[in-house]
């Protein structure tokens, strides 16, 4: 590389970098996720980012797995992917120890994924997603928990129920018209992933009829014909009962991936600025038969951390920033150093968490600099304060200032950030 050529330093495309007050948000909704999972009693589990390719190609849409995923051969000219869904790797993970694993389990991760497609709104090759799982009830119960769950989450980010709806249906409802149309197995599963994408798809029709073989007209008419079943009807009682109130039955859901036997959901911002749904889930009772394994039935969601950072953001719900450090002592004179050095670690001692400013600027530019990262107080630290043991803290918002001992620093910090 020549001297004069310069490293680019925009990120990778479909990615993104977080700086701080990006983090801040993207932890914001980390700890809503997890807190919610964890209120519905679920336990949280991680997995590597590589996999198998193999493990895609059964039950991931095709779409999926020939046109999205990061897949290379590595030194040991092993085919690896870099995963682009949790739900086969959690179907490998509860197959190779599912003796061990008390049913029916709770579960949840919070992890990075992996997709190859065109960076657009609410979509870009690297992103974070929630999964939750129930494995090993088959019960429309568990059904009702996992679209509660959700229901949950979003609430606890602020969103109000009139700002979003759980649009509902049922695989086993698609099924039962390929059968009585006499759709062969083998073409159900490209016909599923059409209908998946008929909003988007122009010559949505045509593409139906060349994959089913016959008029698509009967079939989309009895799809959208169709309101609602005893099972649905049971399932929004079931999901009344628990404070949700904003289940649609909408038989045009379908979900896109191979591996769903059941229910399948959708959830959408009701104000029309995000178009896309936010993000879905639905059951899936056979996965586990891809290890050999007999089947255990699970339901499960994945939401993603690029459409619900945008719907927070439509809906004006984003948290304001809040900086982790809580003060900052500007030093004012170089021989007072070492002291504010073992003032800072006493007070990390309680608990505050504490800057040193070793710029050596003058006190002026350490104040706009606390004041630029929102750091809300300092503390002003030179021989006088050294000498005395008197400290003045200063609360940047207010102007308001304390002096008072070390011993009391901490007391009168916690105090004033509640």
């Amino acid at each position: 590389m020549s001297k004069d050529h310069k490293l680019p330093t925009d990120p990778y495309k479909g990615v993104r970098d977080f700086y701080p007050q990006d983090q801040f948000v993207q932890d914001y909704i980390f700890e809503q996720m997890r807190h919610g999972c964890e209120l519905f009693g679920y336990e949280e589990y991680n997995a590597s980012i590589l996999e198998h390719a193999e493990l895609y190609r059964s039950k991931t849409s095709e779409e999926i797995v020939n046109e999205q995923t990061y897949t290379f051969t590595d030194r040991g000219d092993r085919e690896v992917t870099l995963r682009p869904e949790m739900t086969p790797t959690l179907a490998r993970m509860v197959a190779a120890k599912s003796r061990e694993i008390p049913m029916p389990a709770r579960l949840f991760s919070i992890g990075n994924f992996f997709r190859y497609e065109r960076p657009q709104k609410g979509r870009i090759r690297e992103f974070w997603q929630l999964n939750a799982d129930i494995l090993g009830s088959a019960s429309i119960e568990a059904d009702a928990e996992i679209i509660a769950l959700a229901h949950t989450i979003l609430r606890s980010l602020g969103a109000d129920e009139r700002s979003f709806e759980i649009r509902v249906s049922d695989r086993r409802l698609l099924e039962s018209m390929f059968e009585e149309l006499g759709i062969p197995p083998e073409k159900r599963a490209e016909a599923t992933r059409i209908l998946d994408r008929r909003a988007k798809i122009e010559d949505f029709a045509e593409k139906l009829e060349s994959v089913i073989g016959q008029d698509a007209a009967v079939l989309i008419d009895r799809i959208d014909r169709t309101t609602s079943t005893a099972y649905l009807e049971e399932l929004r009682s079931l999901l009344l009962a628990r404070g949700v109130g904003n289940m649609i039955v909408d038989t045009k859901i379908t979900r896109g991936f191979d591996y769903y036997t059941g229910v399948v959901f959708e959830v959408f911002d009701t104000s029309g600025e995000n178009s896309r749904s936010l993000f879905g889930g639905g059951r899936y009772d056979n996965l586990m038969t891809l290890f050999g394994h007999e089947p255990i039935p699970a339901v499960g969601f994945g939401m993603g951390d690029v459409t619900t950072r945008d719907f927070l953001e439509t809906h004006n719900l984003l948290p304001a920033y809040v900086p982790g450090t809580e003060l900052m002592l500007c030093v004012i004179d170089q021989s007072a150093m070492a002291h504010a050095q073992k003032l800072a670690t006493d007070l990390r001692r309680e608990d505050v968490a504490v800057a040193v400013n070793i710029s050596s600027k003058k006190l002026g530019d350490q104040i706009r600099q606390a004041d630029k990262l929102k750091v809300p107080f300092i503390i002003a630290l030179g021989e006088k304060e050294r000498d005395s043991g008197q400290y003045t803290v200063k609360n940047l918002a207010t102007g308001h200032e304390l002096t008072t001992s070390a011993d009391r620093i901490a007391e009168h910090l916690f105090s004033s950030l509640g």
